[in-house]
């Protein structure tokens, strides 16, 4: 990626209006603008592993991760999604561990790492950004707190329902209002939802057959969102 690339995904960053770091004083995002290295993943391609140590905070420019976890025999469990102008692997940065989980590129995907001391020395000067990103990381724990409810209770339709509504909350739908933005395979479905591949697969045919969804290759479209909130609440 060219350096003038670079610099367009980190002022996207730091200069966005959604952006936590949007408040800050020129300065402020001068000294974490200095302090930041800014890179290219492929589709498919590891960000971080398990295992890892943490050299900044990742902010994700653009582009769609997953995060996981490698359960018994290598299966996967995909723990969170990630969004442009979304945090990757914070926690292990504050908590001073290694990563936990790993993370990969679903698509062709922008990240850009601020460096640990500026980023802290930019935080201890400014309390308002720390409340900010505390918020931020508050409201994703409350999320993940209550998946690891809903994927240990609810039934196999219950947790492919909710999965799909969690793509639509993170990644939008398209243009036409009922595609997802998001075209994950079979399997990652599966992972994120808690189950096999092939029960992902016979629950979305079952979900086609009732009219909630149509599936396109990895396309899928929402054809009744009202009782797609339903199948995921009744779990």
């Amino acid at each position: 990626m060219a350096a003038k690339n670079h610099e367009v995904a980190c002022d996207y960053f730091l200069n966005n209006p959604d952006s936590v770091f949007y408040p800050l004083t020129d300065e402020e995002k001068k000294e974490l603008f200095n302090n930041h290295i800014c890179t290219v993943y492929k589709k498919g391609e590891i960000i971080f592993k398990e295992g890892d140590k943490p050299a900044g905070l990742i902010c994700l420019a653009n582009g769609k991760v997953k995060i996981f976890k490698e359960g018994v025999g290598g299966r996967e469990q995909i723990v969170r999604m990630a969004s442009p102008l979304g945090f990757i692997g914070y926690r292990a940065l504050f908590a001073e561990q290694n990563y936990s989980g790993s993370a990969v590129a679903l698509e062709d995907s922008v990240v850009c790492i601020l460096e640990r001391e500026p980023l802290y020395k930019v935080m201890r000067a400014n309390a308002n950004l720390t409340m900010r990103m505390m918020k931020k990381m508050a409201t994703e724990l409350g999320i993940s707190n209550t998946r690891t409810v809903s994927l240990t209770q609810k039934h196999i339709r219950g947790r492919l329902a909710e999965s799909l509504l969690l793509l639509v909350d993170t990644y939008g739908l398209e243009e036409d209002g009922k595609t997802i933005k998001a075209y994950l395979s079979r399997e990652d479905l599966a992972n994120l939802s808690n189950m096999t591949t092939s029960n992902a697969i016979r629950t979305l045919s079952t979900f086609a057959s009732e009219s909630l969804i149509t599936l396109d290759g990895r396309k899928i479209s929402i054809l009744d969102m009202k009782k797609l909130e339903r199948v995921s609440d009744m779990g």
